[in-house]
């Protein structure tokens, strides 16, 4: 409006344009002449007052993040937000409150609806001697050979999976809910070195992997003359006397990860994508269209893969000396 007014253009003309009011315009162009650029700072009023107080807000936050069982409630086990508006009252926290009052205070108090999960902690003595382990080779990889993550990904039935993609609203994608178990189970091998892209090694049964896998002769090959540290968690093949038999000879040390330690490898964090992309919502129904399904998502992973060089490097891991209860 002050630009046009600064042009020439009538009040009139400014109204039309503007679909205002003339006293509108006229007060908003004398501002200007009155008090310059400082007039066209809104002047926000707030909105109406808070009804519930800052500490009533964070006395709401704190009983949602309690159990009902906490109040000798023992008709339900997690609130609702309805049963806990009432519970609310009940405690004469507040006067009445709607659902969308209280959802709108929990989320401004970072309290969001979540699912419980479990864990498990390790009873592993020696577990923080064998993290710094993997860590060390993780962060400084010897100079002397190469570091290779290992891990089985398994096992792969053929099967309808569960997956998310877009489509009409309403009007999800379906796949049968019933099916054999034909054609047996296989397992996936896979390796990704420590600073570069990952590979599938092939899609041995199960029961192979208890004797010296074709894989493990492949990493040898691969890197002839240089010693190997394969990273690689507890199951039982991998521990196997012909396994450690071999990789003795073949100058490959097998480093172990503690129980319940499984995120410690790196190829961990591979294995979710390759659940989401190549699998979820397929229903393959040979080992054949499976297996080139997976194969296909992990050539283009390594296509675009960036070099692995930091593992968690701001995670509290790396400042544990003991191993927490509830490190999970």
């Amino acid at each position: 409006m002050v630009l046009m007014s600064a042009q020439g253009q009538t009040v009139k003309d400014i109204t039309m344009l503007m679909q205002v009011g003339e006293d509108y315009v006229r007060d908003v162009i004398h501002a200007f002449n009155e008090r310059g650029f400082d007039a066209l700072d809104p002047q926000w009023g707030g909105g109406r007052p808070k009804t519930i107080s800052d500490e009533v807000r964070e006395h709401i936050c704190l009983i949602a993040r309690t159990s009902p069982a906490d109040w000798k409630i023992t008709a339900c086990s997690t609130w609702s937000l309805s049963k806990l508006a009432d519970h609310l009252i009940k405690q004469k926290v507040t006067a009445a409150i709607s659902r969308e009052t209280l959802r709108r205070i929990l989320r401004e108090g970072k309290v969001s609806w979540k699912t419980a999960t479990t864990w498990k902690a390790s009873t592993y003595p020696e577990f923080i001697a064998k993290m710094h382990r993997v860590l060390a080779l993780y962060d400084t990889p010897p100079a002397d050979g190469r570091v290779i993550c290992v891990d089985e990904f398994g096992p792969l039935n053929l099967m309808p999976r569960k997956g998310k993609a877009w489509g009409p609203v309403r009007r999800p994608r379906r796949l049968r809910a019933t099916y054999n178990r034909y054609n047996g189970v296989m397992h996936m091998l896979r390796r990704s070195r420590s600073g570069h892209r990952q590979a599938v090694l092939p899609h041995p049964p199960a029961q192979a992997l208890a004797r010296v896998p074709r894989p493990a002769q492949a990493l040898r090959a691969r890197w002839p003359g240089q010693k190997l540290y394969v990273v690689l968690d507890n199951f039982s093949p991998h521990k196997h006397v012909e396994v450690r038999t071999w990789t003795a000879d073949n100058d490959v040390e097998l480093v172990f990860l503690p129980t319940y330690g499984s995120w410690l490898n790196w190829i961990e964090s591979e294995f979710a994508a390759l659940r989401y992309f190549a699998l979820n919502g397929t229903d393959h129904r040979s080992h054949g269209e499976q297996n080139a399904a997976i194969a296909s998502y992990v050539r283009w992973r390594n296509a675009r893969a960036e070099p692995k060089t930091t593992f968690a490097p701001d995670s509290p891991i790396r400042s544990w000396t003991d191993y927490p209860a509830n490190a999970a």
